[in-house]
């Protein structure tokens, strides 16, 4: 009986402990808030420019935006199809403004990526994409997220 309490405890605290990494990665994020899916192309050649579109789900609402942006040392065209997670969201008008990210694409035909991104207000976005298209970044990029009326 007492070794099958001990298995019990053991168990119990093996499977805590393996959760705990993803519950530190979401304490570094934030609270999630609200989600975004996007649409976006991007034309470089070395300075490129990012422009498209999307829509915030908030608070049971959804609100559209306008992207625009700059990437530094790309090459190429590709379109992009987004979701993500937003989080620190506390009023819609946080949303909008320049969001900050590290980026990186290599897209031949189709290709996956990911970022997250931060604004001034804190807001964080962690996005999943999809490219599609011919491109080489390896750069900073600033994207600018704009609430439609």
């Amino acid at each position: 009986m007492r070794l099958a309490s001990f298995a019990a405890v053991a168990a119990l605290t093996f499977s805590t402990a393996s959760l705990a990494p993803a519950a530190y990665a979401a304490d570094a994020m934030g609270s999630p808030t609200g989600k975004i899916t996007l649409s976006a192309k991007s034309a470089d050649v070395g300075v490129g420019y990012t422009w498209g579109d999307g829509t915030l789900s908030y608070g049971g609402k959804s609100y559209k935006f306008a992207i625009t942006g700059g990437t530094i040392a790309a090459v190429g065209f590709s379109k992009i199809e987004g979701v993500g997670t937003v989080y620190n969201l506390h009023r819609v008008q946080d949303f909008a403004g320049t969001y900050a990210a590290a980026h990186g694409e290599a897209t031949l035909g189709s290709g996956l990526g990911g970022a997250v991104l931060e604004n001034k207000n804190g807001v964080r976005i962690k996005i999943e994409t999809i490219s599609k298209g011919a491109r080489l970044a390896g750069s900073a990029q600033g994207l600018t997220f704009e609430l439609k009326n």
